[in-house]
């Protein structure tokens, strides 16, 4: 599975420019399926990050385009580093050099002293029952420790080709690091009906849906900056609750401000109320057939009554509804070991049936191995 289906250029090398945000929005609509990642919006929500749009020509046509996020290095402002979050959007299928090689001379040749990309190229698959089967397993710990269901040649065959071009991995063990994740649980939807995705959860995901439902538990889009602000509250409490850094009501406001003017469509805020009581809420973003469950907020308080099952399903349905492809529920590590605190997350999101899904993941290309050096250092020691 990947995001995007470009035009294939028949052994013609692209040649690599910069295009305006307009450009690289109409190229974005003609494709099937893009990282939200990599729609020109998502420029103006990376503040910290300087946003450039490139494209990849082949016989003046647009047949390929990446959103460049630009990070200065501490002590060496007039290099960047060019990061290319889950893109770009190019033929993954044929030679990548033709693509990548355009790419890494337009960027050295602009100041990068290395580039960071995340092909949205898939190398392995796992089935919901796979995951379930490895969990109860005391033998297996990690994902990777069972044959999957499906390969990906085409990942495969990225992975190799970017490592012989001298790309180097930048995955952590665990699946999480200071970049996107490698791992990802997804419920396809394209062919399947609403009862067919309800058959395909297990028990207990059935069970807190229609339990919700009997609670009378609400399920709303939620618009205008009060709904957004109790979104916010409440994502506060979990990041509290649950132990992770939350982002500020800011940066959201700017993120649906920033994708809505690009497509009113694009993202949507997902409320769930018990008696009047703000139980749940979740954020769907969707760039064509491709719809991911981004940010959740669940109360500690009236879990009983399920009110994150609720917006899960909404959210699938809605997803089902418009089209997509497949819904995305995002980041899991590979871990299926018993005593691994990240355990109950892929446990959560494999009661949904879905898969798991593992990517080729980010890697580093250094232009300037010297200033890379300097700035892999300087990461390590702040962790990231």
């Amino acid at each position: 599975m990947s995001y995007s289906e470009p035009a294939r250029t028949a052994g013609v090398s692209p040649a690599v420019e910069p295009i305006t945000a307009a450009e690289h929005l109409a190229f974005v609509r003609t494709q099937r399926s893009v990282s939200f990642l990599q729609t020109p919006a998502w420029a103006r929500v990376k503040t910290e990050w300087r946003g450039e749009s490139l494209g990849w020509f082949a016989g003046g046509r647009l047949v390929g385009a990446g959103l460049v996020l630009h990070r200065p290095v501490p002590r060496f402002d007039r290099f960047t580093l060019a990061y290319l979050p889950e893109g770009p959007v190019i033929d993954w299928t044929g030679e990548i050099d033709a693509w990548l090689d355009p790419l890494a001379a337009y960027s050295k040749a602009h100041g990068a002293f290395a580039i960071r990309l995340g092909p949205p190229v898939c190398t392995d698959t796992w089935s919901a029952a796979q995951v379930k089967e490895g969990m109860s397993d005391p033998g297996v710990k990690r994902l990777t420790e069972m044959p999957s269901q499906w390969e990906h040649p085409v990942g495969t065959r990225v992975t190799g080709r970017l490592r012989d071009a001298g790309w180097l991995p930048q995955n952590p063990q665990d699946g999480f690091g200071v970049g996107h994740p490698q791992f990802k649980y997804q419920i396809p939807l394209a062919g399947r009906t609403e009862d067919d995705l309800l058959r395909g959860m297990n028990q207990q995901w059935r069970r807190n849906i229609k339990k919700a439902a009997k609670e009378g538990v609400e399920v709303t889009v939620g618009e205008g900056p009060e709904g957004l602000k109790a979104f916010h509250d409440l994502y506060v409490h979990t990041a509290e609750r649950d132990r992770f850094t939350p982002r500020p009501l800011r940066y959201f406001e700017t993120m649906f401000a920033a994708l809505r003017a690009e497509d009113s469509e694009r993202i949507k805020l997902y409320l769930a109320h018990h008696q009047g009581d703000l139980v749940a809420a979740a954020v769907l973003v969707r760039v064509g057939a491709h719809a991911v469950y981004a940010y959740g907020a669940s109360a500690t308080e009236k879990r009983e009554v399920r009110g994150s099952n609720a917006c899960q399903w909404a959210m699938i349905r809605d997803s089902h509804a418009a089209g997509c492809d497949v819904y995305d529920l995002r980041g899991i590590t590979p871990t299926l070991d018993a005593d691994d605190s990240h355990v109950g997350l892929i446990r959560f999101k494999a009661g949904t049936g879905g898969q798991a899904v593992r990517y080729v993941g980010e890697w580093d290309l250094p232009l300037r191995p010297m200033v890379y050096r300097a700035f892999d250092l300087y990461m390590r020691r702040r962790g990231g």
